[in-house]
């Protein structure tokens, strides 16, 4: 991928116009404990596990649709997801009248199936990795004539995701620190676009699964890798190779990528309920894991943590809360 296709903070702006009244201004609240406990001067949790269809994939998928022409569009489109870029991309189709098939794993959480299907997709299920239903996706796509939807790599994509790291800097002007989950990327590359070019100084981390670290694994390496399994209870950030685009943008502009392990990211969002009372899966938690667990050093700085999605499978909450709504025993 060239340069040529590198995201800018113009893109981010006219992005927020495509898809201002398409989705959710997500509130950014305060997490004081959090804040106390880590040494922070301030910590703000940006809440995208209220985001219509349950994450932030819906900026990036309706800036998406938003760009495409009006023949291709009508012509229906497909994608392959863990998850929410799935349910991203039928709410954008469904909003455009377009005909949607997303290709899901077998390993695929019921909640996000169904969600899939109740904003009106046709659901496929392939494997258990992100090549296995890209490879599918791909032949569904020639064989319907579908317009293939990137799920993370494509700069409408970025620039679409990159609308909750605005909205952050426009709510909270002093942040100096920002920590985002990482998947295939889209999310903290374009974090990394919108906070470098408004709040130059702050700080920029990412984060991923011990089990999934696709993308620092490529940072290391100076290129992208394949890696040759993953696995995590943060099944929406497992992708086994990262983007090239976002490696790209992530390479040049980020500060850091941490990893967390699954104790601590399950911890995250057992305490993001208990203490804010927010739903969050196992993904969007990713990045509360990071700072509560102390693998990043925040003393004294003003903190956003992106919460990047809320789809969390209810038959987990036993899990982590125990049958009788206690705290009960880790998973």
């Amino acid at each position: 991928m060239t340069t040529a296709a590198r995201v800018g903070i113009d893109d981010v702006r006219a992005a927020a116009g495509r898809i201002d009244g398409l989705v959710v201004r997500t509130p950014l609240v305060p997490a004081p404990d959090l804040a106390e406990e880590v040494g922070a001067s301030e910590v703000r949790l940006k809440c995208e596990n209220m985001q219509r269809a349950g994450a932030f994939k819906a900026r990036g998928g309706l800036n998406y649709l938003s760009c495409l022409p009006r023949d291709v569009l009508a012509g229906g489109v497909t994608t392959y997801s863990s998850g929410n870029h799935a349910q991203a991309v039928a709410l954008a189709a469904g909003l455009k009248g377009v005909r949607a098939v997303v290709v899901m794993p077998t390993t695929a959480p019921e909640v996000k199936v169904e969600g899939a299907r109740r904003l009106g997709a046709e659901v496929v299920f392939e494997g258990t990795t992100s090549l296995e239903r890209k490879a599918r996706c791909e032949e569904i796509a020639a064989e319907q004539s579908l317009h293939v939807v990137p799920p993370f790599d494509h700069p409408d994509i970025i620039a679409g995701q990159a609308t909750a790291a605005l909205e952050i800097v426009e709510d909270f002007p002093d942040v100096d620190t920002v920590l985002a989950p990482i998947g295939g990327g889209g999310l903290f590359a374009g974090t990394c676009v919108a906070i470098r070019a408004l709040r130059p100084e702050a700080r920029l981390i990412g984060v991923e699964p011990v089990g999934g670290a696709s993308m620092k694994r490529a940072v290391e390496a100076g290129e992208v890798v394949t890696l040759a399994s993953t696995a995590s209870i943060a099944d929406g950030l497992l992708p086994v190779r990262a983007g090239e685009l976002t490696f790209e943008h992530i390479r040049d502009l980020a500060d850091e990528i941490v990893t967390v392990d699954d104790d601590a990211i399950r911890d995250a969002a057992r305490r993001l309920f208990t203490e804010s009372r927010l739903v969050v899966e196992f993904s969007g938690g990713a990045t509360v894991a990071a700072l509560a667990s102390g693998v990043v050093d925040v003393s004294g700085r003003r903190v956003a943590a992106i919460l990047s999605g809320g789809n969390m499978d209810p038959r987990l909450l036993t899990d982590l809360f125990g049958p009788d709504g206690g705290s009960g025993a880790d998973a």
